[in-house]
């Protein structure tokens, strides 16, 4: 049986709301919920204080809520408004400074709380992702096991790859199989790039059909007990791979290889991104690495924290990231690798499989 990480994890946020001068924290941002109460609806407000926490849902709620926050917290369901029920818990529970997560809460519904107490309102900034990117074993085990099933549907998935199927029937096919597999939803909609459109990083999987000798980049995850999993793996359809295509993807490989293995906890974040980008540059290419080297994973498939070069932030212990260095090149293509990595004190340990050689389906 899992731990129930919940009361310490409110107890770890309430420290932070002394060290704020803060009597209380408005949460509306859905993970944040999930992570402090179990609650995993759609519509929700959490109030945490020093002495007490109260979600507030919904009808639609009024028999989950209760069973997944227990004794977590407080659940109040109101029939017509969360907001109408939010002004009379804020009355009920006065305070003199009420922080609100001002990276998430509109203007509109800042101003809206604002207009509920007398309290004095501040915001924070990710007050509940700075402990959530410290992840528990449990956590860390679900994010190995999202990635497992993600590798297990795509390894079914590419022996039936053909040249003259569209991204967007690959992309179907893949998310099908995900599912059937157990994968809860997906934590972003799959990316499948081929030929060209390889080389745009974010690409929106399209209607174009696979050719001979393209390369397909396919950027993917899966989601169990609410944790995700990103994975990338780039592959040749068709025909073997030509020079230039190994080229890359020998290069990209080994820049991911080099990241992983001297990956620490405590390190900067530029300094991670360096481990890739410095040896992508020194073969001239720095410029056809645009992003960042990775992004934390949990319960959202981007937060904390980030290995990227504007960042002097240390990597935290226990945090989970991606790792995925990319070349791009306009007109031709591009490759990108990526692997989830857990930064355990003595170095970071892979949580996917790591099968990043190129593979030519011919």
């Amino acid at each position: 049986m899992r731990p129930d990480r919940r009361p310490e994890r409110q107890a770890a946020l309430r420290v932070q709301l002394e060290a704020e001068g803060l009597d209380g924290l408005l949460v509306t941002h859905l993970p944040n919920i999930r992570y402090l109460t179990g609650f995993t609806g759609s519509a929700a407000l959490l109030l945490v204080r020093r002495d007490a926490a109260i979600l507030i849902s919904d009808f639609r709620y009024a028999a989950q809520a209760p069973v997944e926050v227990g004794a977590a917290g407080t659940v109040e369901i109101d029939q017509r408004s969360v907001w109408d029920r939010l002004a009379r818990v804020l009355n009920a529970y006065p305070a003199g400074t009420l922080g609100i997560e001002g990276h998430s809460l509109s203007v509109r519904d800042a101003e809206r709380v604002s207009g509920l107490t007398r309290a004095g309102i501040v915001p924070t900034v990710e007050l509940v992702e700075r402990q959530r990117a410290m992840k528990a074993p449990e956590e860390v085990m679900a994010i190995r096991a999202a990635a497992e099933l993600a590798q297990e549907s795509l390894a079914e998935v590419l022996p039936s790859i053909r040249t003259g199927q569209t991204e967007v029937e690959v992309a179907s096919a893949l998310e099908a199989t995900l599912r059937r597999k157990g994968s809860e939803w997906h934590p972003f909609p799959t990316i499948v790039a081929s030929g060209p459109r390889s080389a745009l990083p974010h690409a929106r999987t399209s209607g174009r059909a696979l050719g001979k000798g393209d390369l397909l980049l396919i950027d993917f995850g899966a989601q169990v007990d609410g944790y995700c999993a990103d994975l990338t793996r780039t592959v040749v359809i068709g025909a073997r791979a030509d020079e230039r295509q190994r080229t890359i993807h020998e290069l990209v490989q080994s820049a991911q290889r080099r990241a992983i293995e001297r990956l620490r906890p405590g390190m900067p974040a530029r300094e991670g991104d360096a481990l890739a980008r410095d040896m992508i540059s020194a073969r001239g290419f720095g410029d056809a690495f645009g992003h960042s080297l990775g992004h934390g994973l949990g319960l959202e498939v981007h937060e904390a924290p980030r290995v990227a070069a504007n960042s002097d932030a240390p990597l935290p212990p226990h945090a989970v990231v991606t790792v995925e260095p990319g070349v791009y090149f306009p007109g031709w293509g591009g490759v990108r690798l990526e692997d989830d990595v857990y930064l355990a004190p003595e170095g970071a340990q892979r949580l996917s499989d790591g099968r990043t050689e190129l593979l030519e389906l011919v």
